[in-house]
């Protein structure tokens, strides 16, 4: 009896994360979208980071933005592929523009900056997003799928953090690096699950 529950359990889990209906939306990422789609999909998504990095608010070495909304959302609308195509376009960018958080910009600003860590992995983390949300669409599956890029995200920031400011320790690293941020990270993840999966209720194909 216990191991059925277990099992029932697991497949509740399970549903939990995916649904097989079909919307409108995931043209964005299907691997047939035309050529155009991609490209407006791409630039798009770069382009809204860049525009989150504007908004930023400074209370300790690593600026609070809403970059991140731009890196989540490019691995939800548009899959692990053109996810991680359109932060990379974002760093290229930020190689002859002022697009990051910073005031600088090039190599030497990549090389120096802080917060160079959490820039870097900005590709691999929409990703990640795009490829575990391929399968787990549904609000907890791109919950789940976004707070997974959010640990490999934070990884890379607070590693790079840790060495660029000379932290006495990794604690220090961890603090000012990760968790003074998880109450903001986990509301922005909520508000972007929340959009995407409005986006594809929407959008949902009839018939």
């Amino acid at each position: 009896m216990s191991q059925m529950k277990t099992s029932a359990a697991q497949a509740l889990s399970v549903r939990s994360l995916t649904t097989s209906r079909p919307a409108g939306v995931d043209v964005l990422r299907a691997d047939n979208a035309s050529a155009a789609i991609q490209l407006l999909g791409i630039v798009g998504f770069a382009l809204l980071t860049a525009f989150g990095a504007q908004i930023r608010i400074y209370l300790w070495e690593v600026p609070i933005t809403l970059q991140t909304v731009g890196v989540y959302g490019s691995g939800l609308f548009l899959g692990w592929r053109n996810g991680f195509l359109a932060q990379a376009l974002y760093l290229l960018l930020g190689l002859f523009a002022p697009v990051f958080a910073g005031d600088g910009y090039g190599v030497a600003y990549l090389s120096g900056a802080v917060s160079a860590g959490y820039l870097l992995a900005y590709p691999v983390t929409a990703m990640l997003i795009g490829y575990l949300s391929a399968r787990w669409n549904t609000l907890a599956g791109s919950t789940v799928s976004m707070i997974a890029g959010s640990l490999l995200m934070f990884a890379f920031g607070v590693s790079w953090l840790h060495v660029a400011a000379h932290h006495a320790t990794w604690q220090q690293s961890i603090v000012d690096g990760w968790l003074r941020f998880v109450p903001i990270d986990l509301a922005k993840i909520m508000l972007i699950g929340i959009g995407y999966t409005g986006a594809r209720f929407l959008s949902l194909r009839r018939g």
